[in-house]
């Protein structure tokens, strides 16, 4: 069996099959143990394309039916199809992936009953447990069906994104070989909008580049595409297609928080005076922008456990993360690229105008994207870095913030490498450039 302190992590369990990280005892032992923790009758179970991807979905199936749970197995599928069905079932969910990690690693995401968030403090280390000691099985075993529920989540999805508010645009979107292809071309079969598709077809080795669009280089087919073809909109998705990134008609990328604050405006317009969840490396621009549309902003820390908590604690309508998370409340609080895009195309059609220009309406600062720094002690690290700017105003929500009137950065360790990951914002370009190098001198040789 895999070793479960390399596996199991902050939010999810993840691990790399070609080491024997997570291997089929261990995908057996969570999926007993979480049948077990849940109490639950049945639970949902989808896996991604990667090789491996099957056979531990079958053994973590196993482990649940051994509780006399009986298993709605949805087969190949994005992340955010389990969350549906999670939802409309109001039963517990699991997903085979590694999301945006190469194709030797693979893990297990989990969430509870109506799609809701399972992290560390909410049950992740409870189960743990229960897996690591052992639990025996019932005497009656439960039943795996297959359900077929690509169909249901197309209906839903549009449900919440009237197809008709959409506009005859033009879109380029890139699946990285990963699961988006499962739904996409029946989500664009249903809009007036003209799909043209990159790597659509799920191959878990990912042939073409890496299912990962935080990294610059993954983008440049889709963005080639876009400049090629003249269309107004491009998308890349992550592996599992939780994740959804996004490209104007000149090519030029759109940070998370460009999109969260477009987003925000829409559904502010539509629910005046509703919550809008974003995490604290969000722009300065999106709680601004927030309170300027006549909406309440909400800063809470990294992570989907903590933004689908607070958006059900504060009845929140929409959720943005740099990282390319989206969360809505008609979805039940979870995250989905492929609504992203669909609201997102609303945005575009109400607007009447290209994106490049629209983007510019919510755009007020410079920002460094993420930047990890490898450091082998992170809190003396973060100490050091504290100490050496005495005027900043200091926030712990998550990590170490330090704000100043014309500029913030924030240090945070990393959950699952050993870095950590600087953020930072100002008003110019040369001030970003130059607190980034400040705090990696500080940091060199610690």
């Amino acid at each position: 069996m895999g070793s479960f302190e390399t596996v199991f992590k902050a939010y999810d369990i993840r691990g790399r099959v070609d080491t024997g990280e997570l291997d089929e005892a261990l995908a057996e032992a969570v999926g007993a143990a979480f049948a077990q923790w849940s109490g639950a009758d049945r639970i949902a179970v989808g896996f991604d394309c990667r090789p491996s991807s099957p056979r531990l979905a079958d053994s973590l199936s196993e482990g649940v039916v051994s509780q006399g749970c009986d298993v709605e197995l949805l087969g190949a599928v994005p992340t955010d199809l389990v969350y549906f069905v999670s939802g409309r079932d109001a039963i517990p969910g699991v997903m085979i992936t590694a999301s945006h990690n190469p194709a030797g690693y693979n893990g297990i995401k989990l969430c509870g009953v109506g799609a809701s968030p399972i992290g560390s403090d909410s049950g992740l280390q409870d189960i743990k447990e229960l897996a690591m000691q052992g639990v025996d099985a019932r005497g009656k075993k439960g039943r795996i069906q297959r359900v077929d529920a690509v169909d249901a989540y197309v209906d839903h999805l549009l449900a919440i994104v009237d197809p008709s508010d959409i506009a005859a645009l033009d879109v380029v979107v890139d699946g990285g070989n990963g699961m988006a292809g499962i739904a996409v071309s029946k989500v664009f079969d249903r809009l007036d909008a003209h799909l043209e598709g990159l790597y659509l077809e799920p191959d878990g080795t990912f042939p073409n580049h890496p299912a990962n669009p935080l990294e610059p280089e993954n983008l440049v087919d889709v963005i080639a595409a876009v400049r090629k073809s003249g269309a107004d909109l491009g998308v890349a998705f992550d592996g599992d297609a939780d994740r959804a990134f996004f490209i104007d008609d000149t090519g030029a990328v759109l940070s998370g928080s460009t999109t969260t604050a477009l987003v925000a405006t829409w559904f502010l317009a539509k629910r005046p005076g509703a919550a809008i969840v974003h995490n604290l490396i969000t722009s300065r621009s999106v709680p601004e922008i927030i309170s300027e549309k006549g909406g309440v902003p909400v800063r809470t820390r990294v992570g989907h456990s903590f933004i689908k908590a607070v958006m059900a604690e504060t009845g929140a309508v929409f959720g943005g993360e740099h990282s390319g998370h989206y969360y809505f409340a008609d979805n039940y609080r979870a995250d989905s690229g492929m609504l992203a895009m669909l609201v997102l195309l609303q945005v575009l059609s109400e607007s009447g105008v290209a994106l490049s220009e629209l983007r510019r309406s919510v755009e007020r600062y410079e920002a460094s994207g993420e930047v990890n720094l490898a450091v082998a002690d992170p809190l003396g690290a973060m100490a050091a870095v504290e100490a050496a700017f005495p005027g900043a105003r200091i926030d712990r929500l998550d990590g170490l913030t330090l704000d100043w009137e014309d500029k913030w950065l924030n240090l945070r360790p990393s959950n699952t490498e050993p870095f950590l990951r600087l953020n930072v914002e100002a008003s110019d370009s040369e001030s970003v450039d130059e607190l980034v190098r400040s705090v990696s001198t500080i940091l060199e040789g610690r």
